[in-house]
């Protein structure tokens, strides 16, 4: 547990305030449609939707602190610059198709493309890969060490912070508090970033005291680790808060160019949390729990007030994911699993289900959390199973001539997770072969679906090729 003054307690309670005040002012009005509570009538302007895209971004703020201690640069590399790329070639080759397209959610597309067994099977794939876990866990985290409370009962605080003003106001709430969250974590990590340079010393003090690896861009990883974490970037297509808001966005333009602009955003995010994380592992090398990377340097270097500030700005990055990955959570619980499962046709039913969504999420998020105690492990395991099952199938959603048959694109699904999920159990057992065990999860998935994409467009093509023979084209 921290210390605290009374005035760091009352800048985070007055925080909290805050954001629940703000989640109760958007309300669905009365025979407000599904459109309205998931989407915020799809009229979603440039402004709100940089904020709310930027602060959703960043809910592992704790795992970025560990993952500097760890590599050092390598966290901007793996943790930043692909995704800078792979955001915009999202904007420029997706986001326009995405806004046009005017559907709900990622299984809404591929259902529309390969079927509702693909649909089914992305829903559960997009229900893993949206887990609030990893926040929730960084929730309770910040809570258990300022308040000292129970690991289990910070969770469900933390629920219940993220959840309450979701159930009225739906998607809006969620925009509005993102809204306020942006310039909380931006304002916060600008004043550590500042307090620690003036007060330690600049790129001297760095060089003197951190390993010389966290210095260089590989950080003294494996190739092949490397290599992993750019894949999982990938996630950044089949990232269902990228769908969900340029579905609500207000036009293919809005949306577009709105994902151009947050990633200027990010670089300076980027900067400032990599270099707060520099500074925390040379000043404390021997910190026992690297998760808490942030709060100890803000411990360390922050006087009443700011410290509090800054606490403020961690949780409204982690905040600001959490609540929207629980939303995002529930939609898919409540329009792609209940939903369609019940053969419903009235689209006003999915509010019910998807505030049915937000309980269901919110418990699976507390028992998967409890079973954790690393961020960095939670993306790393997920990402590694999930995403070569889904994100070729997504890619190709949108474009038409890398599409394969409905047939195809299930057994690519089912066998590149199978592949991740056998091998990532498999993997520890040839832990004494130098190559073997070099070779991630994710790498033996991928490899799977990509092979399977390729045999499923082979097939298409001699498809074509049977019902248009030469010279009838």
């Amino acid at each position: 547990m921290v210390s605290f003054s009374n005035l760091d307690y009352i800048i985070i309670l007055l925080f909290f305030t805050t954001v629940v005040f703000l989640g109760f002012i958007p309300k669905l009005k009365e025979g407000g449609n599904a459109d309205s509570y998931l989407l915020s009538n799809r009229n979603v302007g440039l402004f709100l939707f940089v904020l709310t895209n930027v602060a959703t971004w960043y809910g592992g703020i704790l795992g970025v602190g560990e993952f500097t201690f760890h590599f050092g640069l390598l966290s901007w590399v793996t943790q930043g610059l692909p995704y800078y790329i792979f955001a915009i070639l999202f904007a420029f080759f997706f986001a326009g198709k995405i806004r046009k397209a005017s559907l709900f959610t990622i299984p809404d597309k591929l259902e529309e493309v390969y079927g509702r067994k693909v649909g089914l099977l992305s829903s559960l794939l997009v229900f893993i890969l949206i887990s609030p876990a990893p926040y929730l866990l960084m929730i309770a985290s910040l809570l258990n060490l300022i308040f000292g409370i129970d690991i289990l009962l910070s969770m469900f605080i933390g629920v219940f912070l993220s959840t309450i003003y979701l159930f009225r106001g739906g998607y809006k709430a969620n925009i509005l508090t993102d809204a306020f969250q942006f310039f909380v974590m931006f304002i916060g990590f600008i004043v550590i970033l500042s307090v620690a340079s003036f007060s330690l010393g600049g790129f001297e003090f760095l060089e003197s005291n951190l390993p010389k690896t966290h210095l260089t861009l590989s950080g003294g990883a494996s190739p092949t680790f490397m290599l992993v974490w750019f894949l999982i970037a990938l996630w950044t297509f089949a990232d269902p808060g990228f769908h969900q808001r340029c579905y609500s966005a207000k036009s293919e333009n809005v949306a577009k160019y709105g994902i151009i602009i947050s990633v200027f955003f990010w670089m300076l995010f980027d900067f400032l949390t990599t270099a707060t994380g520099l500074y925390a592992r040379a000043l404390i090398p021997n910190m026992e729990n690297p998760v808490l990377s942030f709060p100890l340097l803000a411990e360390s270097i922050l006087g009443s007030g700011v410290k509090g500030l800054f606490y403020a700005a961690l949780f409204a990055t982690i905040l600001s994911t959490l609540n929207s990955f629980l939303f995002l959570s529930a939609t898919t619980f409540g329009r792609d699993f209940v939903f369609k499962l019940k053969g419903e046709v009235d689209e006003n039913n999915l509010i019910k289900y998807t505030r049915l969504g937000l309980i269901v999420s919110s418990i699976v998020s507390i028992l998967l959390a409890y079973q954790f105690t690393s961020v960095v492990e939670i993306w790393y395991t997920i990402g590694s199973i999930v995403i070569p099952g889904i994100v070729l199938l997504v890619i190709s959603g949108y474009i038409e001539r890398l599409r394969i048959s409905n047939r195809y694109a299930l057994i690519e699904s089912v066998t590149a997770v199978l592949s991740s999920l056998t091998w990532l159990f498999l993997r520890p057992y040839f832990s004494e072969n130098i190559i073997l065990a070099e070779i991630e999860p994710m790498i033996i998935g991928m490899l799977v679906a990509v092979i399977i994409h390729i045999i499923g467009l082979a097939a298409k093509s001699m498809e074509i090729k049977k019902a248009f023979p030469k010279g009838r084209l």
